[in-house]
């Protein structure tokens, strides 16, 4: 395909799924400091967390007993667990007044009874006995960090965990994405060619499974579009020709009659009203295979019997058969075969097939039709010993303007639109029209209806 536009295409839809993508991240990203954030506020606070360690539960429980905190230095004796003698040599506790009662677990220390000057490293923790404070212990933020220190120790796992699968995330993220946005930005710079007029652009099937239905469908559209196309263009050419003939006999013959080389006789008028006859015939045709088509057509449907309708088209056409000292006969018409039909167009259909039989079939010939019931359907069959149609033509028997005659002469042959017109009308009546040629020579056509 073209690969006009196609970089920028890429390129802009790259950037777009990957600011689809950071913004997905990011908003995990919020979720979980929201959730975070939620956890702080609803739930036990740093300052309850400090309260459960155990140094703080011991000089609680001693001051209730004891009132005061005179021989506080003996707890480590009472408890061997190493946090607790951790926090213990760590530790400064101040008593009402700020002053210090136990220096790291030292009651010699020089600041014994003076008055402490807090610091800003210090981590305070409130000794409570009867919702009253009676004390409160110190350490430092080096050891027992403060709460917003701890906070921010609470935060950095979180985050350095979240980096660490973010990175890869977005690595693969990217890698994904590249296998979505090139055949995306191919069936962009596809569409935009079609759009165009260039109805032969395709595009690969690559992707994942759903992009390939994409491509698929898309080349699948492409290409019923540019049948389309050629289809429209060779029938403006084949009415063009059509119209053409009879156009330059009617012309060149009132030209004649107008410069004097004709006499105005009905001798000399009867070839062009004759040809105005043609164009007549031509334009109904293509008006009725144009309602056909785009489903306009009105059928006015009622049960209708197939014998009897071939019987009728037989009677009309005999004349014309004996004429060519053709055999035309139904040889299996005796049993009902009914069918819910418009009887117009159905003796329409079979009329056409009839009138063509007999154009092609040779003097001393045979046209043989039938009519029966088989397996829930109304089968109707025309045989005919003519030349047949040669094997590779028979796809085109039923389009519209195709006749055997590469010549397109009218000796032997109409405009091409009987039989294109009998499949419209056989199809919109929910019937099925195929044809064959036989064996022992001549051409077979089967129309199949479902039976009453």
């Amino acid at each position: 395909m073209r690969e006009t536009g196609l970089g920028p295409i890429r390129t802009r839809l790259f950037i777009l799924l990957l600011r689809a993508f950071t913004a997905a991240v990011l908003f995990i990203t919020l979720v979980i400091l929201a959730i975070i954030a939620y956890s702080l506020i609803y739930y036990p606070s740093f300052v309850s967390i400090t309260e459960r360690l155990p140094i703080v539960t011991r000089l609680e429980t001693y001051y209730l007993i004891k009132q005061d905190w005179r021989g506080v230095e003996i707890l480590p004796q009472t408890d061997l667990t190493s946090d607790f003698h951790r926090f213990w040599k760590r530790s400064i506790l101040l008593d009402e007044q700020g002053k210090v009662v136990l220096d790291h677990g030292n009651i010699q220390s020089d600041l014994i009874g003076s008055t402490y000057s807090k610091k800003k490293t210090d981590t305070q923790i409130p000794i409570i006995v009867n919702s009253e404070t009676v004390a409160t212990l110190l350490m430092d933020s080096t050891f027992m960090p403060s709460e917003r220190q701890w906070t921010l120790d609470f935060l950095w796992p979180i985050g350095m965990i979240s980096l660490m699968m973010a990175l890869p995330t977005v690595i693969i993220g990217l890698f994904l994405m590249r296998r979505f946005v090139n055949p995306l930005a191919e069936v962009i710079a596809a569409a935009r060619a079609v759009a165009g007029g260039d109805l032969s652009t395709r595009v690969s099937s690559s992707g994942p499974d759903d992009l390939r239905v994409l491509s698929d469908s898309f080349n699948h559209m492409a290409e019923s579009l540019e049948d389309s196309d050629n289809e429209r263009r060779n029938m403006l050419a084949d009415i063009a020709h059509e119209l053409r003939t009879p156009l330059t006999v009617i012309r060149g013959r009132l030209e004649g009659i107008v410069d004097g080389i004709y006499n105005a006789t009905p001798e000399q008028i009867s070839p062009a009203l004759e040809e105005t006859y043609l164009l007549e015939r031509l334009v109904e045709d293509l008006r009725l295979l144009t309602l056909v088509e785009t489903r306009q057509l009105h059928f006015e449907r009622k049960l209708t019997d197939l014998k009897e309708l071939v019987a009728y088209v037989i009677d009309i056409f005999q004349a014309e058969a004996e004429d060519k000292h053709i055999e035309l006969a139904c040889d299996n018409c005796a049993q009902s075969a009914e069918a819910w039909l418009d009887p117009q167009r159905a003796k329409q259909v079979v009329g056409n097939l009839v009138s063509n039989a007999i154009r092609y079939t040779p003097e001393n010939g045979h046209i043989n039709l039938s009519v029966k019931n088989e397996n829930g359907l109304v089968v109707f069959t025309i045989v005919d010993d003519g030349p047949g149609v040669p094997d590779e033509d028979i796809p085109n028997l039923f389009m519209r303007f195709w006749r055997g005659e590469k010549s397109r002469s009218r000796a032997s042959g109409g405009a091409g639109l009987g039989l294109a017109i009998a499949r419209q009308l056989v199809e919109a009546q929910g019937g099925q029209i195929v044809a064959q040629n036989r064996e022992s020579g001549g051409l077979k056509i089967t129309i199949t209806y479902p039976a009453n």
